[in-house]
């Protein structure tokens, strides 16, 4: 893209309120960036802020992590919708943090930088057998079945067995078996990427087991969510009863915990209404507690391919709070074509950015970033951090915001002291990004262009009775925006 068009695109820009104002980036578009970029303009009214995102597509985790048969959950775009078209803040598309521009680029070009892209990669677990074919993560089905380009090419073998092992029991687990065990035909009405819905309609998948290394004092999910799930029509829910026997240590964690409470008391009547009535479904979802991954089992029949897990029972150690799971040395295996890890999302490092591998979060006090993790709590000048890479993969969408809210006290409080050193000359700011990523060819995706892929996906949408129909390859996605 021309600098000349991209000025006119970017017009608002040049116009500025202020001949001299805060020049901010924010790395991210999605809820921990755009409630940063909100804060931050309603805080500082000289601020120009611009948000900018690896993909074309703004909103991150709300369009390519929430499940689709979750509308109500993604209204929040409403609210960035109205910070996007904020005359002092611009979305700045298909712009990747270490290719087209370097963190030390930004921190040139502007006088403070924001990083909330949040976590892109997997744990892992570091068994043996877990490069078998047919061993994935929870985030690369959820990026599939959401449309997410990165995940076009993704193929799960739903067709492989009858049964399917999701390890983790929190809210995306539960999402992902529910996903799997859904009719179809009420998925066919959603924002379900049209590839997903083809191959589910087409599964052979009709049990799920859901693994747990604790106990359901200790599952990780919400109510909410475990509620949808035992609500599936025609399913049958497996618990067995005698996992649900509390200890002493479980009962003063359920006291303390409310969410805990809820959760252990649905799985409990789930036991008790499945024991009152005939079995007549075809679909199952089984709730297995006490087991841990010990490995994966390779299939005889088509080698490199994996057949099952190999378990170890647990107990569970220690007192109130600091229950942790221990094996027992007793061992079985469930048979499986399909694995899906859902142990939790990875953040991932780039050049000049500290980060501390073991917690996988960049090291920071209220969202100042730290040289180092040493704890002599030297800041690195102008750059900060928001959402998961800020504090890890936890929390709902609007923990995000109360996450922006601190970070931005902390820039505020910094600007006060003086402790963002003011350069001789203002920093160029959008003008000056924008002319570096035309000397890289980057064509930039401005707000104006993603409209132009949220209406055609509207378009496609309706004409198959769904919200929109989504654009999942960088193909769609980049000639939609740009002609």
């Amino acid at each position: 893209m021309a600098i000349s068009r991209a000025k006119t695109l970017f017009s608002r820009s040049f116009s500025s309120l202020s001949s001299n104002p805060l020049r901010v980036c924010v790395v991210g578009s999605g809820p921990a960036g755009f409630y940063t970029a909100e804060k931050m303009l309603k805080t500082h009214k000289e601020a120009e802020v611009d948000i900018i995102d690896r993909l074309p597509t703004p909103y991150g985790l709300v369009r390519s992590g929430v499940a689709p048969d979750h509308p109500e959950t993604k209204i929040v775009t409403n609210q960035f919708l109205r910070v996007a078209q904020n005359e002092r803040c611009s979305f700045i598309g298909n712009v990747s943090l270490g290719s087209s521009v370097s963190l030390s680029e930004l921190r040139e070009i502007y006088d403070v930088v924001v990083l909330a892209y949040g976590a892109e990669s997997d744990r892992v677990l570091g068994i043996p057998g877990e490069d078998l074919t047919g061993i994935h993560s929870a985030r690369e089905f959820v990026w599939w079945y959401n449309g997410h380009p990165d995940c076009r090419h993704f193929a799960p073998d739903l067709k492989g067995s009858d049964t399917a092992v999701i390890l983790g029991q929190g809210n995306v687990a539960l999402d992902v078996a529910r996903i799997l065990l859904r009719p179809p035909a009420e998925l066919a009405t959603t924002d379900i990427s049209s590839h997903a819905l083809a191959a589910l309609e087409e599964s052979s998948i009709r049990k799920v087991y859901l693994v747990g290394r604790r106990g359901p004092v200790q599952a990780a999910c919400t109510a909410k969510e475990l509620r949808e799930v035992l609500g599936i029509r025609d399913l049958h829910i497996n618990i067995q009863e005698a996992d649900l026997v509390k200890t002493p240590a479980d009962e003063e964690e359920l006291k303390n915990s409310r969410i805990q409470r809820r959760v252990y008391e649905l799985l409990s009547k789930a036991v008790v209404s499945e024991s009152s009535h005939l079995r007549t479904s075809q679909r199952e979802i089984h709730f297995v507690f006490f087991r841990k991954p010990v490995g994966f089992l390779d299939s005889d029949d088509r080698t490199g391919h994996v057949a099952g897990v190999h378990f170890e029972k647990t107990i569970l150690k220690g007192g109130f709070g600091k229950q942790v799971a221990v094996g027992t040395g007793q061992f079985e295996d469930l048979d499986c074509r399909l694995v899906l890890k859902s142990i939790g999302y990875k953040s991932v490092p780039v050049d000049g950015l500290p980060f501390d591998a073991s917690k996988g979060i960049v090291p920071n006090i209220g969202g100042r970033v730290l040289v180092d993790s040493s704890g002599d709590h030297q800041q690195l000048e102008g750059v900060y951090v928001c959402g998961w890479l800020k504090r890890g993969p936890t929390g709902i969408i609007a923990t995000n915001l109360y996450c922006a809210e601190e970070t931005v006290v902390s820039i505020s409080e910094d600007l006060e002291k003086g402790v963002l050193s003011a350069p001789s000359f203002p920093k160029p700011g959008r003008e000056g990004l924008l002319q570096l990523l035309d000397s890289r060819n980057v064509k930039v995706i401005p707000f104006c262009a993603w409209e132009k892929i949220d209406t055609e996906e509207k378009r496609l949408g309706s004409l198959k009775n769904k919200p929109r129909d989504k654009l999942s390859t960088w193909e769609e996605l980049l000639k939609v925006a740009l002609e």
